[in-house]
Parts: structure tokens; sequence; C-alpha cells
């Protein structure tokens, strides 16, 4: 099955996390189908802390790709805000 979740990059105590869809099977932070943005927990004055490819996100989900439980709130507030905006 294919699940949209997070690939941890960065370094030591700097977390920086891709967000993709990779088979359920691959291990966190091994091959991935696709790479669908970026999630930046210590972002800061100007830098983007959220990026998403929601066209590619809606095509997984219609493919029936199942989201973790992290990225479905990323992806709830998201949309939250891109509503409000």
């Amino acid at each position: 099955m294919v699940t949209i979740r997070m690939s941890r990059t960065g370094s030591k105590k700097k977390p920086f996390y891709h967000i993709v869809a990779t088979d359920s099977r691959n291990k966190r932070d091994g091959r991935s189908l696709e790479r669908l943005g970026f999630f930046n927990p210590t972002a800061t004055g100007q830098e983007v802390p959220l990026k998403l490819d929601m066209e590619r996100v809606d095509y997984w989900v219609s493919q029936g790709a199942q989201t973790s439980d992290r990225v479905a709130k990323l992806l709830k507030d998201n949309a939250a805000a891109v509503a409000a905006a």
C-alpha cells in the first residue's frame, strides 16, 4: 500500500522533513515514489514552514494512498490556512 508520510533529513537537533509518497514496507528514510513537499518545524522569520504540491497529494489520495497521522494534521492545517487567506 502507498502511504504519504514524512522522511527525516537535516542534522542533529535541526530536523527537516520531506513529505513523500512511498510504499508502506519501505524504511522511513528509504526509497520514495515521489517527493510531495517539505515541513520545517524550526522555521523562523521569513522561512517557509510548510510547502506541499496539493495536486499531487490529491492524486495519490485518489489512487488509494493513506496519510500518516502527522501528515493528515498538516494537510488539515494547510487547508484551513489557504481557506482563511
